[in-house]
């Protein structure tokens, strides 16, 4: 299923572009006025992802730093119909390139990731403009169950248009 961003010149709907399902993704992007740097830095403090997530989800960081590297973990606090109430994710940064990439899995906490990511991408477009690209992807979810239970996608186009929202306006103060 293809999920579409809105009309609006700033968002366009895109497909991360690999070797995995297609219809196992969404991808949103727009333009944020600021430049690659300072959308990285909000991206990477771990303290401001509840700030940023339009999912409604996110409730707090537990524990885990500012991102800097692959191999990272970072736990947050979360809650949702899905998962019957209050649940903890740990999150396995699995891409990190500065100022362009940040990507992680997500598990329910204590757990191996069982096949969801979340992929920022950036790309400058001048000192003062970034093209902002989001896709939440679960593709690699091979458990049946997990998918039942889940209900894949879990969060739509919208509120990942929303989570660029926020990300705009997390950079701008």
């Amino acid at each position: 299923m293809n999920q579409h961003a809105s009309q609006d010149p700033t968002r366009r709907a895109s497909q991360f572009s690999d070797q995995r399902d297609d219809s196992a993704r969404i991808t949103v992007e727009r333009e944020i006025p600021a430049s690659s740097e300072a959308v990285f830095d909000v991206l990477t403090n771990v303290e401001r992802h509840a700030e940023l997530d339009g999912s409604g989800f996110v409730r707090g960081l537990d524990h885990g730093d500012r991102i800097s590297r692959t191999g990272q973990n970072f736990r947050m606090n979360m809650s949702g119909p899905h998962m019957g109430g209050d649940y903890q994710t740990d999150n396995h940064v699995t891409g990190f390139d500065k100022n362009r990439l940040l990507a992680w899995q997500t598990a329910p906490a204590g757990q191996e990731p069982p096949g969801w990511q979340w992929v920022w991408e950036l790309e400058a477009e001048g000192s003062d403009t970034t093209m902002v690209r989001l896709t939440y992807d679960w593709s690699g979810v091979t458990d049946e169950e997990l998918k039942q239970k889940i209900g894949f996608p879990l969060v739509s186009a919208d509120q990942l248009e929303a989570s660029l929202d926020r990300l705009a306006q997390a950079v701008a103060t």
